[in-house]
C-alpha cells in the first residue's frame, strides 16, 4: 500500500509533511508581518509564537485529512496559515491589518479559481463569490445598525471568509456565520467568568468568525 496516497486522500507521510509545513511556515509568516508591517510592533512573545506554530500545524494537518488530493487544500492551507495570524493579531491589538484581509482575499480566491481548473466544478467558484459578497454585506449592515456588536475589520474579514464556506455549500456559509457569533459569546462569557466582566466587551471577534470558518469546513461534510 502506498503511504502517499490511501484510498484518494493523503497517506500519513504527506499528511505529517503538511503539519510540519504549518510549524514551520507559521513563524516566518510572524517575521514576515513583522518587517513588512512594523506599526504592529514587531515579533509577538515567544508562548504566543510557539501557539501559533502548534495551531497552524494542526489545522493544516486536520484540512490535509480532510481534503486529502482534492485541489482546493492549497486554498485552506493559506487559509490556515492567515487565519490563525489575523487571529493572533486580532487578539493582542484588536486589529485586522487591511493588508493582511486583502491578501487573504486574493490569494484565497485565485487558489480557490486554480481549483476549478484542476477539476473542481466552476459552480463552487460562482458560489464563493456569491458567499464573500453576502457575508460581507451582512456584517456591514450589522455595524451599520449596531456598531458596537463589530468593528470595520470584522467586516472586511468576512469577505474572504465568505468566499471559503460559499466554496463548501450554502449550509456551510449559515453555519459558519452563525457559529461565529456562538463561539463570541462564549469567549466573552468566560471573559466574564473570571470576574473581568468589564472585559467581555472587548473580546475580538475576528478569533471567533475564523474559529468557526474552520470547525464548519473540517465537520460539515
Amino acid at each position: 500500500m502506498d503511504i502517499l496516497s490511501v484510498g484518494g486522500t493523503f497517506g500519513p507521510l504527506l499528511v505529517a509533511v503538511l503539519g510540519l509545513l504549518g510549524l514551520i511556515v507559521s513563524p516566518l509568516a510572524e517575521l514576515l508581518i513583522a518587517r513588512l508591517l512594523p506599526r504592529l510592533g514587531g515579533l509577538p512573545a515567544p508562548h504566543v509564537r510557539i501557539t501559533a506554530a502548534a495551531v497552524t500545524g494542526a489545522l493544516c494537518t486536520a484540512f490535509a485529512l480532510r481534503f486529502g488530493n482534492d485541489p482546493v487544500l492549497p486554498a485552506f492551507v493559506l487559509l490556515a496559515v492567515m487565519g490563525v495570524q489575523l487571529a493572533r493579531i486580532d487578539i493582542s491589538l484588536h486589529l485586522l491589518p487591511n493588508p493582511l484581509v486583502l491578501l487573504l482575499v486574493f490569494a484565497g480566491a485565485f487558489l480557490l479559481a486554480s481549483s476549478a481548473l484542476a477539476g473542481s466544478p466552476w459552480s463552487y467558484i460562482a458560489r464563493a463569490a456569491a458567499g464573500g459578497a453576502i457575508l460581507f454585506v451582512a456584517y456591514l449592515l450589522l455595524a451599520i445598525i449596531s456598531p458596537g456588536a463589530v468593528g470595520l475589520g470584522d467586516v472586511k474579514l468576512a469577505a474572504p471568509l465568505g468566499l471559503y464556506l460559499g466554496y463548501l455549500g450554502w449550509m456551510h456559509l449559515l453555519y459558519g456565520a452563525l457559529l461565529g457569533f456562538v463561539l463570541n459569546g462564549i469567549f466573552a462569557a468566560a471573559v466574564a467568568a473570571r470576574k473581568r466582566p468589564d472585559r467581555a466587551s472587548e473580546v475580538a471577534h475576528g478569533p471567533s468568525m475564523v474559529a468557526a470558518v474552520a470547525l464548519v469546513s473540517l465537520l460539515l461534510a
